[in-house]
């Protein structure tokens, strides 16, 4: 007995950045849309091979992007801010959301959307703005468009989108507008597009549409609530539509399973590498006809999974449901992860041997969905992970004795100041001498073309590394 797995979304840029690469060149001039828009392709067309490859059965499409899902959903709403209108090629106009454009010849200085944290990841996305009198229009072009490439090499896939409630959630008022008015007042003028698109999909013979809806688990005031019932009851009550598969991710859904199964949506995901606390309460909640998909695997991390204790999961939930109700997937799309370890040639032997990027998780999801019916699987995936863990469990690199030794000696009296903060004040100021307004730096200095081109410098040989590294100190000070 197996069941069904799946991909949630597969990282974009690139086993060797080819994404990143491609984009700095369109954006500096050297290259043109057309060559932009092949290595795009190139890139989702590798992804979806190496996905059925690995043995995936449902392969997400849609889920890639040039820049920012949350902004391509803002162009598939029409939600485009009016000063970005003027511009014609689209391409050009969704750069300019994402990065600004300035244009002194011609009088241009249009300022960028804001960007912001995806929840508590290192991703950070592009905040849509919204008018009080905002108007939504439906851009299907980029979901059909690559649900057809993938089509073309006979590969079915499921297009993933950004739920509505949550993409209003996750947007703003454009600024000085409507203050005073909340953003989910607008989801009834935004509906209609979701259901447009479900209808559009649902005649190209699409099965099932993964529906993103991040915001679901975390707190709800009433109107949030309500919003999340106005909106699945309504998608979810179309004759003419794909099945709806509701994604969650980051936090529990226990507390909203109820929401959930008096919907008419079809199958909820919830992330398991997060919450396993979970599963229980939202098994027993689920409507019977609805079907439960387990985020089992870490999409967030580098690490290899512990596959008997997802196993385990993965059991519990067969027994309650059945295999036919179950779906294994990772805990989030696998945008976080880096995507092949094959790459990796500095890495030593001992830590490779801990680690799972993207294609490395794809294969511990096959493992655990095709082992759902055993007992104690002891194929090679399950045998690589026991001795995985056990070696770094016992390894110098996460076992420092004397940083143990200190913690336990960690006693209730360590844990109070044992001065008032006055004097604590006094003592760091004598210490540290920090200026008035001390200052530092969270992420990066800018990277300048010196910066640059010390870097490409020193990664031809051109540059001594003593000279490369005191390069950077210069260049920090």
């Amino acid at each position: 007995m197996s069941v069904f797995s799946s991909c949630l979304g597969h990282p974009r840029i690139g086993a060797n950045r080819e994404l990143k690469r491609a984009l700095e060149s369109h954006w500096s001039g050297k290259s043109g849309a057309a060559e932009l828009a092949a290595v795009a392709r190139q890139l989702r067309q590798k992804h979806w091979r190496s996905m059925k490859g690995a043995g995936i059965d449902i392969v997400p499409s849609n889920d890639f992007s040039l820049y920012d899902h949350v902004l391509d959903t803002a162009v598939l709403a029409g939600a485009v801010p009016e000063r970005f209108r003027r511009i014609d090629d689209p391409l050009a106009r969704y750069f300019a959301m994402a990065r600004g454009l300035q244009d002194g010849a011609h009088g241009i200085d249009l300022e960028a959307l804001e960007m912001t944290k995806w929840f508590d990841t290192n991703y950070h996305y592009i905040v849509p703005e919204l008018e009080p009198d905002q108007s939504f229009a439906l851009d299907a072009s980029k979901p059909l468009s690559e649900l057809g490439e993938a089509r073309a090499l006979g590969i079915e896939t499921r297009p993933v989108l950004l739920g509505p409630v949550s993409f209003l959630i996750l947007a703003k008022w454009a600024r000085y507008r409507g203050m005073g008015r909340h953003r989910l007042e607008l989801l009834p003028d935004l509906l209609p597009v979701y259901e447009a698109l479900f209808a559009k999909l649902h005649a190209e013979g699409v099965g099932e549409v993964q529906l993103d809806e991040p915001c679901l688990v975390q707190d709800l005031d009433g109107r949030t609530g309500a919003a999340f019932v106005e909106a699945f009851q309504r998608l979810g009550g179309l004759k003419l539509r794909p099945r709806l598969a509701v994604t969650t991710y980051f936090e529990s859904a226990a507390d909203r399973v109820t929401l959930f199964a008096s919907s008419g949506c079809d199958s909820l995901h919830i992330d398991l590498a997060t919450a396993p606390e979970q599963l229980d309460a939202v098994v027993e909640g689920l409507a019977s006809h609805q079907t439960l998909s387990l985020g089992v695997v870490d999409g967030r991390n580098v690490w290899r999974a512990d596959l008997d204790r997802a196993h385990a999961l993965v059991r519990r939930a067969i027994a309650r449901l059945g295999a036919g109700r179950v779906v294994v997937a990772p805990s989030c799309s696998l945008l976080h992860a880096p995507v092949d370890l094959a790459g990796e040639h500095g890495l030593d032997v001992e830590l490779l041997s801990f680690c799972a990027f993207a294609r490395q998780k794809l294969g511990e999801v096959v493992a655990l969905a095709r082992s759902a019916g055993e007992h104690r699987p002891d194929s090679p995936p399950f045998k690589a992970s026991r001795s995985a863990l056990t070696a770094r469990q016992t390894s110098t690199r996460t076992r420092n004795a004397a940083v143990r030794a200190r913690a336990e000696a960690v006693r209730p009296e360590l844990l109070s100041r044992q001065s008032p903060f006055t004097v604590r004040q006094t003592a760091q100021r004598e210490r540290f001498a920090l200026p008035r307004l001390p200052t530092t730096t969270i992420g990066s200095f800018p990277q300048t073309a010196e910066v640059r081109a010390a870097r490409a410098d020193a990664r031809a040989g051109r540059l001594a590394a003593e000279a490369y590294r005191e390069f950077l100190r210069r260049e920090t000070r």
